[in-house]
């Protein structure tokens, strides 16, 4: 059998030529691989093109990904910096609030015959402004961190860098405060007046007294803590040590500064945990009470010392006994 494929005549004869269907069917069977070939080449080709285009956006994705990770971590950071600074900032300042309160209901007790008026202590003059350079300005209202609302608009990267922002300011506002209040504080913790042997019960007072030894009249400056030998003493307020050890008839003695002019003793003590020059911070052990130097038997002798004169300790030390118990 075979196929016409195709003739041409002229004057002088004919001829025609003939192609065998085994022919035909390699050339459809070449014509078709061929377009397979064309069709896996043109696949290929266009899987390739979107394979780029798909790594592309992969890769963009993981790179916003990546970013957006590490914005994130930044503002977890940030939170994590942040929130004990507020946590600390707000405790101080109710301790403050709490401790102005008793020094206000301490004044206005004044003619209270149990109650004694704390007298006020004296005005540091080493102490310098927190700010000392010339400053001032109109008075304007604080202005605030970026609204929430505002780190809620925009796409994911701009939603993180306004969140971003907004702590950025708020830890600049937490340090502004951190400062302002840091003065207040550290005079809060320098204030002396909570209690050197908690549990101790009272004894002599101060003021003019029999002498135990001699019989006499004489001054007493401090007042009498008694408890057991051993017996722990704590820092009445945070300060520097200026003297620790033998100190006359206070036998065993330690002197904290706790600002200019403002000077705790704790004397006839049996052992000593500080020395000159530690700085230690209110209800710090220093000591423990004894019976060393002019004394009768084992307890502290607590004296507040202001501008080198005694004066009565008790106003100080029931100032924070009420503290302690609006506390409790």
């Amino acid at each position: 059998m075979a196929f016409v494929i195709w003739s041409r005549r002229n004057v002088s004869h004919q001829r025609v030529r003939f192609v065998e269907a085994r022919t035909v069917r390699a050339m459809v069977i070449v014509a078709v691989i061929a377009m397979i070939l064309a069709a896996l080449a043109l696949g290929i080709a266009i899987g390739a093109a979107m394979g780029n285009t798909h790594a592309a956006e992969e890769k963009t994705q993981t790179e916003r990904r990546s970013y957006e990770i590490d914005e994130l971590g930044k503002i977890s950071a940030t939170l994590t910096h942040i929130e004990p600074r507020v946590i600390e900032l707000v405790s101080q300042v109710n301790e403050l609030q709490d401790f102005e309160a008793q020094l206000k209901a301490a004044r206005r007790a004044a003619d209270h015959p149990d109650i004694h008026v704390v007298p006020p202590l004296p005005d540091n003059d080493d102490e310098t402004p927190l700010d000392s350079s010339a400053s001032g300005g109109p008075s304007l209202p604080p202005r605030l961190c970026d609204a929430p609302r505002a780190a809620l608009a925009g796409t994911a990267p701009q939603r993180l860098k306004h969140t971003q922002s907004a702590l950025d300011c708020l830890d600049a506002t937490i340090g502004a405060l951190d400062d302002a209040v840091l003065a207040h504080y550290a005079s809060y913790m320098a204030f002396p007046g909570r209690q050197p042997a908690p549990g101790a019960r009272s004894g002599s007072p101060f003021g003019n007294r029999i002498d135990p030894f001699t019989g006499h009249l004489n001054f007493h400056p401090g007042v009498d803590l008694v408890a057991p030998t051993g017996t722990a003493i704590f820092a009445s307020a945070g300060g520097r040590v200026v003297q620790a050890g033998p100190h006359g008839g206070y036998g065993n003695a330690v002197d904290i500064q706790h600002s200019s002019g403002v000077i705790t003793r704790y004397g006839h003590t049996s052992k000593i945990f500080v020395k000159v020059g530690d700085l230690v911070m209110p209800g710090q052990k220093i000591a423990e009470i004894g019976s060393t130097g002019r004394s009768t038997g084992p307890h502290l002798h607590f004296e507040v010392i202001i501008d080198g004169t005694q004066v009565n300790p008790t106003p100080y030390l029931a100032l924070f006994k009420l503290k302690s118990n609006a506390a409790s």
